[in-house]
């Protein structure tokens, strides 16, 4: 598994603010939103394209296109739906499929109540929009999910980390033979006794959304 903590002004100064207790939803939907956006052109530095040359007003010019088939961006439901605008704007040609998850606050473990995907993966790159990684559980049963229909590697956006949370998947991906990547804006210090990352910036769900 490789973990890519994105070191920029522009990241970090979005961060601050979107830790800021006194942010309010709409300022904080705003720049989860752009802050997607910059993890996810570094997320995407290996997606897969193919040589094509196109004509100019001038000459012949070689380049590249996606390649066939479209990558799969995945948002864990809810709170990954507020990233999934961010993502799709860098990346506007890939197919989006959800997968909705809870995590059981006396097991701290994932649950599966939804999804939305196609049947067959084979072949995929897949995206996992997924705001917190905490404990791991969640964000390893979403990966496990993905492989199980044939997904052909995994890269799971973040905004913050946890160090347990890495060592979870670390641990549970460990021989699997599939590209794991982690893409984040900060690695935490820690999780406190109810499993939520410190300092963090409480609970990404609530505070897109409001208390539901």
């Amino acid at each position: 598994m490789q973990t890519l903590v994105v070191d920029h002004p522009l990241v970090a100064h979005k961060l601050t603010t979107l830790r800021d207790v006194r942010t309010d939803s709409p300022t904080f939907r705003r720049l989860a939103d752009e802050l997607v956006t910059l993890l996810a052109y570094e997320a995407t530095r290996d997606v897969r394209v193919i040589d094509v040359t196109v004509d100019t007003p001038l000459a012949p010019a070689h380049g590249v296109r996606l390649a066939r088939p479209a990558p799969l961006v995945v948002p864990i439901l809810r709170a990954g739906l507020g990233m999934l605008d961010g993502m799709t704007r860098l990346l506007p040609t890939a197919e989006v499929g959800f997968l909705g998850m809870i995590r059981d606050e006396s097991t701290l473990k994932a649950q599966t109540y939804a999804t939305r995907l196609p049947e067959d993966l084979s072949g995929r790159q897949c995206y996992v929009l997924d705001p917190m990684l905490a404990t791991g559980g969640t964000l390893a049963a979403a990966v496990h999910f993905l492989f199980d229909r044939g997904a052909e590697d995994v890269t799971a956006i973040c905004l913050l980390a946890a160090p347990e949370g890495l060592a979870h998947l670390d641990e549970a991906f460990q021989g699997i033979g599939k590209p794991i990547r982690v893409v984040t804006a900060a690695l935490d210090e820690r999780l406190n006794e109810n499993g939520y990352i410190v300092p963090g910036l409480g609970d990404a769900g609530d505070r897109l959304y409001g208390v539901v």
